[in-house]
């Protein structure tokens, strides 16, 4: 096992520690790292010989001998290429290398040949080939994904994407520091030149106005305890840059600088727009054309996304419009670092799609309970009668079937009282102006698939229901969540014309709902439209609104005109609010 650092080594007083000088007080052996899981049928075995760093992947149950006499081939043959290029330069002949003589130790004594790798390769054994002697480390702490944002910008978080084997991230060391290139150099020469500060020991880092402009580095040790991994070197791709300065969400952080207390939650729901439609021809001339370039990019659009969500300090986080490769890279490690665990519900034939996340020291992840809203409406028993009545309309029950609309259901526990539950739901549905008929029958597969799932796995359990419904506060959807019914006469089901018509009264299997952040002017505001399309529905008997947190002003909204803009990453606007159990 490696030996924990001396304290003095910890305090890295104002210069980088090189790997190298750590080495130096772990003692006199060489570290060989060996990876061995059971189930697997191969383990490896990383250490260096003469310089040349080695990887060798064995059989588990291969006896010892035999990676004793590759390793001792393999010495050989680097010890004969070095003597070989030493000769040829002295004009000798050459001789054929000898053998070294390769053991593994354990407590002193030599493990038999016969002994297969799975159990010989112990932690703390050592490894001696030749005059060289190597500290056995099994399983050791390693961090296998390890990199910083590409985008720093001053007052806003740095969050490294950190994935680590045999360790745990809430136990690993974190040591940042501060450097700035020389003028007279660049690339790799530049980085090796920097003198560098330390300037933070958490896992998130928040550069000032006065770092920018300087390249940031991240020295981490992967940890379990009191065992350690080796030192893990991070430096930034770029160099701090100026933020936009005030961001709409600055004063909404006023608000919720604290968490809320047990017996309540904050509730977030966000549509934070996907970088895949971002990115269109149409986004950049037609819907923001008002929005730079730059703030359209998904990085810059991440920083403050990150340093947004992180201000609320919520305990229940329901975001839309997620692209997969935002919630692995950026968001997992960034809501993980601030306690918050999440997951992911990816939109069928899509590259985007709805993500929860709780926060773990209070709530617990039991079941998840997902559905496409078409494939459930056609093949769920459950709703046999409401599909019955749509394929009265083959045109509307066609458009309805082609969405890949989905419901996020996760029934969390508390954990600060064993047996009390929550339903909370995401979803996001149908875009189309025109499409509040088929908006309406998604929102009815999805109430009777909560309304069951709740009766089945969680009884009494109270429904927080978020999303961006893309329904104003008159639409149909509204009725029927608020008022549990939505009549045949309602003009949404004539929305796209009388040949998608399918009028039908449409009750819901549960109780009427409440918009816990009221009535709202907007919730989106692009330079075409402007309306309230995202909500927070609660289930007012069972749990009760304490705090809506403020929008931003229309004075803010409208500073760059419209959102997305420098100083908001969306076109819609967060909805924050705090909710109590009711006794």
């Amino acid at each position: 096992m490696l030996k924990k650092l001396p304290a003095a080594l910890l305090r890295f007083p104002r210069r980088l520690l090189s790997v190298s000088r750590v080495r130096s007080h772990l003692g006199s052996m060489e570290p060989a790292v060996v990876r061995c899981v059971p189930g697997e049928p191969r383990l490896t075995i990383s250490f260096s010989i003469a310089g040349s760093q080695k990887h060798m992947q064995r059989e588990q149950d291969e006896p010892l001998g035999k990676v004793l006499t590759r390793i001792a081939c393999n010495f050989a043959k680097d010890q004969g290429r070095a003597k070989k290029s030493k000769r040829k330069a002295q004009q000798q002949p050459s001789e054929s290398p000898e053998l070294a003589v390769v053991k593994l130790l354990v407590d002193g004594g030599e493990v038999e040949d016969t002994v297969v790798n799975s159990e010989a390769w112990r932690d703390g054994a050592v490894l001696r080939v030749g005059d060289v002697s190597y500290l056995v480390s099994r399983n050791t702490p390693t961090f296998t994904s390890a990199e910083l944002p590409a985008s720093l910008l001053a007052g806003f978080p740095v969050c490294p994407k950190l994935e680590v084997e045999f360790g745990d991230l809430q136990d690993c060391e974190f040591f940042w520091f501060k450097g700035k290139e020389s003028a007279q150099t660049s690339g790799d020469a530049a980085v090796e030149g920097i003198a560098w500060t330390e300037v933070g020991r958490a896992r998130v880092y928040v550069p000032s106005n006065q770092e920018i402009g300087c390249r940031l580095k991240l020295c981490c040790t992967a940890k379990d305890g009191r065992r350690r991994g080796q030192i893990k070197e991070l430096v930034s791709a770029s160099a701090v840059e100026a933020g936009p300065g005030v961001c709409t969400f600055d004063t909404r952080h006023a608000y919720t600088a604290k968490p809320v207390d047990w017996p309540s939650v904050r509730v977030v729901s966000y549509n934070i727009l996907a970088d895949i439609y971002a990115q269109t021809e149409l986004s950049k001339t037609v819907l923001y054309p008002y929005c730079p370039p730059y703030a359209m990019q998904l990085d810059y659009r991440q920083n403050l996304i990150k340093k947004e969500l992180a201000g609320y300090h919520a305990d229940i986080v329901c975001l839309q419009e997620v692209d997969k490769g935002v919630f692995l890279d950026s968001l997992i490690p960034a809501l993980d670092a601030f306690g918050l665990d999440g997951v992911f519900r990816v939109k069928e034939k899509q590259h985007e799609g709805l993500a929860t996340f709780y926060r773990r020291t209070k709530l617990k992840l039991l079941s998840r309970h997902d559905i496409m809203l078409s494939e459930a409406l056609t093949s769920d028993p459950i709703h046999g009668e409401l599909l019955e009545k749509v394929s009265a309309n083959n045109f509307l029950k066609d458009k309805m079937v082609k969405r890949s609309t989905s419901l996020q259901v996760s029934i969390l526990e508390d954990l600060s009282q064993a047996g009390r539950k929550v339903c909370v739901a995401n979803t996001h549905l149908y875009w189309h102006p025109q499409g509040g008929n088929v908006r309406l029958v998604q929102m009815g597969v999805a109430m009777r698939h909560l309304s069951h799932v709740i009766e089945e796995v969680a009884p009494g359990a109270p429904l927080v229901f978020c999303g961006d419904f893309n329904s104003s506060p008159t639409s149909g959807v509204l009725q029927l969540v608020t008022e549990a019914t939505v009549p045949q006469q309602h003009s949404d089901w004539s929305s796209s014309g009388p040949e998608e018509s399918c009028p039908m009264e449409l009750p819901s299997t549960l109780p009427p709902l409440l918009s816990a952040c009221g009535p709202l002017a907007y919730t989106n505001y692009v330079g075409g439209f402007q309306g309230c399309l995202d909500y927070i529905f609660i289930q007012p008997e069972r749990m009760q609104v304490e705090q809506v947190i403020p929008l931003p002003s229309h004075e803010e909204v409208t500073t760059h005109t419209a959102l997305p803009s420098v100083a908001h990453p969306s076109d819609h606007i967060a909805l924050v609010c705090d909710l109590r159990w009711n006794p």
